[in-house]
This record gives structure tokens, sequence and C-alpha cells, in this order.
């Protein structure tokens, strides 16, 4: 092995523990604030950074972003935005960063509508007793011809004690689960099926990146659609990225 090589494996090795000491101190220096997010409001922080805005952090719990100051002492739920950048919304960058991150988890679980000529992907978080829901589904295959396919991700509005929970376990557990999504999205009873499955996690990830209601659409750029689009409107927000 080289002089060089052996240097250059060294920096390497010396920028990735700094950045480790780094974040650990990050995590030490802020562990107040964060203590008192989880124990008062009863939240988990998987991760904190310092926010655009001087003096807050950007925490991200299980229950999405959120701001505190570096004291503990004020928490809010907002929406930053750069005057400087034409308006540009820090909050919803940041989200978009890990709506995309966290998809990757399901890469394998979603329930996919493909279009045959695929120009472009979206992943929706849907629920199937919710109207536009169906309305949405009752158009797949007008999506699918302009080239856009539909990855269903399941996000139950009653939440997991509901039987739209159990509903959505047994679409995600048929045989075809295309099948099944569509019958649901029809008004027809599906069949009970259990198994290892997405559904509380997918339902988890939406409530971490922002899902208030269903359809929310998120675009191959991390943003979020809140709420229903017919086909050829979403077409054009995605030729607007």
């Amino acid at each position: 092995m080289n002089s060089w090589f052996k240097k250059a494996i060294l920096v390497s090795s010396i920028a990735c523990m700094a950045a480790f000491s780094h974040q650990v101190f990050a995590q030490e220096n802020h562990a107040p604030a964060i203590d008192k997010v989880e124990k008062v409001l009863g939240l988990e922080v998987s991760s904190v950074a310092d926010a655009p805005v001087d003096g807050l952090l950007q925490v991200i719990t299980n229950r999405g972003l959120f701001y505190i100051s570096q004291d503990g002492k004020y928490f809010m739920q907002a929406r930053i935005f750069n005057l400087d950048e034409d308006m540009r919304n820090e909050t919803e960058e940041a989200l978009g960063e890990i709506r995309n991150e966290g998809l990757k988890k399901f890469e394998n679980d979603a329930i996919v509508f493909k279009a045959k000529d695929e120009k472009y992907v979206v992943n929706v978080f849907t629920d199937i007793t919710c109207g536009y829901c169906r309305r949405l589904h009752s158009q797949i295959a007008e999506y699918n011809d302009l080239g856009i396919t539909v990855r269903y991700l399941a996000f139950p509005r009653g939440g997991m004690q509901s039987q739209s929970f159990e509903d959505m376990v047994s679409v995600w557990c048929a045989k075809d689960p295309l099948e099944a999504m569509t019958t649901a999205k029809s008004g027809d009873a599906v069949k009970p099926a259990k198994c290892e499955n997405p559904v509380a996690e997918q339902y988890e990830f939406g409530q971490l990146v922002g899902v208030t209601g269903t359809p929310n659409i998120i675009l191959p750029d991390g943003s979020l659609i809140g709420g229903y689009q017919p086909a050829p409107m979403l077409l054009q927000s995605l030729k607007q990225i």
C-alpha cells in the first residue's frame, strides 16, 4: 500500500470520526431541549439540527417536524420562508429530504399501479374509505396512460385501532393486493387476511412527514400535494419539477 493511499484512508477516517463526534456533541449540547420535548410533550425525537433561524433548533419527531428554542422554553409548529431566496419554504425543503429518504424503506412494500410507458412515479398516501381516494383510483388507468406510476402507501385516517386499519391490512395481505385495493375502493368488502405487513409503519411515516389526510401525493422531488388532483393536473405539477 503506497503512502498516498494510506494518507487518503487516514484523512477519510479522521473526517468520519469528526462528523460523528460533531453529531454526538450536538445531541449532548441540546440534551435539555430534547429532554423537554420528550418528557413534557411525549414525543420521540429522532434527530436534531440547527434551524434556518438563529436560536432555533429543528427537531424531527414521530409526529413530524417542529422547532424549539435552544433553551427548551419555546416550542412551535411553523413554516419558515426565506425572503432572500424567493420565499423558499425552508421547512418543506427539509421535509422533502426526509420523505424521499424514508420512502426507501418501503421500496418493496407499496401497492403499485405501474404505467406501461413510465415517465413519473408518485407515492400516494391513501385510505380505502375516503371519497377522493376512491375518485383518484377510479381514474387510475388515466394516470397510467399519461405515464404516471402510482405507488400506494397506507394511511388509515381513523388510526391503528380503526376498522379501516384492519381492512387495509387485509388489502396488503391479499393474494392479489392490486385487485383487493380496487375492490375495497369500490366499496365492496375485502376478504379478511393477516400477514406481516407495513401498514402501521407507513401510517406512522405519513404522520412524521406531514400527512394529515388522504389522498396526499409525494412527488419525485419530495414535495407533498395535499389532496386529490385529476391526472392532467398532476401531470402538469410533475412537469414543473
